[in-house]
């Protein structure tokens, strides 16, 4: 009875046997100048938002789209913006007219100011003219040819002539005051319409942020708002994926991450196009690393520190091929460690080109 089990168990037995043994002994299909570890497609993403706070009117666009450099996104509500604006542009206007009947009084001042000084020079002369008669009237007095009375007259007509002259002179400083005082009214003026025009710029330049454009060619991941809803200063509108920028991050253990080099060849093979082999270069390796516990004392400990690296994929390639590239893909990233390790064939055949 036991015999006829005997002969299914052994083999059984066999094959398991053979399985395990095949399992240790098989050829590793990657060469051992090559490393390989498990990784994502990752590429830089890029936050599109409001700068300024107001209601979001429109999105232009839907997620998964493509889009290319300054190619508009979604717009803001600038209903109050341009009213300010016109508010803004009315204060100008404003102050040039105040700049133009400022420069109008100074100039009337000016004006003013010639004649006083006209006027000095002519009260200057009439002194002159009077204290001439005067010392001739005094001296005709003193012979007896004519009267006091006329004496007294010359002398108060001297006396008011040098009156004349100072209050002229009087009038010359008044009038500089008051040009000085026109001349400021004009640069309160100018003031006015260089702030005018400076809310001006501020408020169009908030206009034309309001218009959120695509700062680089990407794909759109996922909307954050809808049209209607008041957002804050800052706040997000939509996510894109900067497709000029894609790579694939994996780990490497110790042995591995430390033999490898910045430009060293990549190539990944993504699990859901597994017939295709993406090419690829080294462009960061972590300095730091992970999944490392808090005391390395001994060699086993060691060996579980994993290093993160990087496998950028150029850009000529991803502009060739920008209708697929995707991220969120698994896949593994094979990295030359040893400049005379040969690609196998599989990492070989069906090389993106």
């Amino acid at each position: 009875m036991l015999n006829r089990y005997a002969a299914p168990a052994a083999v059984i037995v066999a094959i398991a046997a053979a399985w395990f043994g095949w399992l240790h002994y098989a050829e590793d299909p990657v060469p051992a100048g090559i490393a390989h570890g498990n990784g994502r497609i990752e590429g830089v993403e890029i936050d599109v938002a409001a700068r300024i706070p107001g209601r979001l009117k429109e999105v232009l666009v839907r997620e998964s789209d493509f889009v290319v450099p300054g190619q508009v996104l979604a717009v803001m509500d600038t209903d109050q913006l341009e009213a300010q604006q016109r508010q803004a542009i009315a204060q100008r206007e404003r102050a040039r007219i105040a700049i133009g009947t400022a420069r109008s009084v100074v100039s009337q001042r000016e004006a003013e100011r010639e004649a006083n000084v006209a006027l000095i020079a002519q009260r200057r002369a009439q002194v002159t003219a009077a204290e001439s008669r005067l010392a001739r009237s005094e001296q005709l007095s003193r012979t007896g040819f004519i009267s006091k009375q006329a004496l007294d007259d010359d002398r108060a007509s001297a006396q008011s002539m040098r009156a004349s002259v100072a209050a002229a002179q009087a009038q010359v400083a008044a009038s500089g005051a008051a040009i000085a005082a026109a001349k400021a009214q004009v640069v309160d003026a100018e003031s006015a319409e260089a702030a005018a025009a400076a809310a001006i710029d501020a408020i169009t330049s908030d206009i034309t942020d309001a218009t959120l454009k695509a700062p680089r060619a990407g794909r759109v991941q996922y909307i954050v708002a809808r049209p209607g809803e008041v957002l804050a200063a800052g706040g997000r509108v939509l996510n894109l994926v900067d497709l000029s920028d894609v790579y694939m991050t994996f780990f490497l253990p110790t042995a591995q991450a430390g033999r490898v080099a910045l430009g060293a060849p990549v190539r990944i093979v993504l699990d859901a196009a597994p017939q295709y082999v993406i090419p690829a270069r080294v462009s960061f390796v972590a300095d730091v690393a992970q999944f490392t516990p808090k005391t390395v004392e001994t060699g086993e400990e060691r060996e579980k520190l994993m290093f993160r690296i990087r496998a950028q994929i150029p850009q000529e390639l991803l502009r060739k091929h920008i209708e697929r590239v995707k991220t969120g893909l698994p896949g593994v990233a094979y990295v030359r460690i040893d400049d005379s390790a040969v690609w196998p064939e599989f990492l070989q055949t069906g090389l993106v080109q």
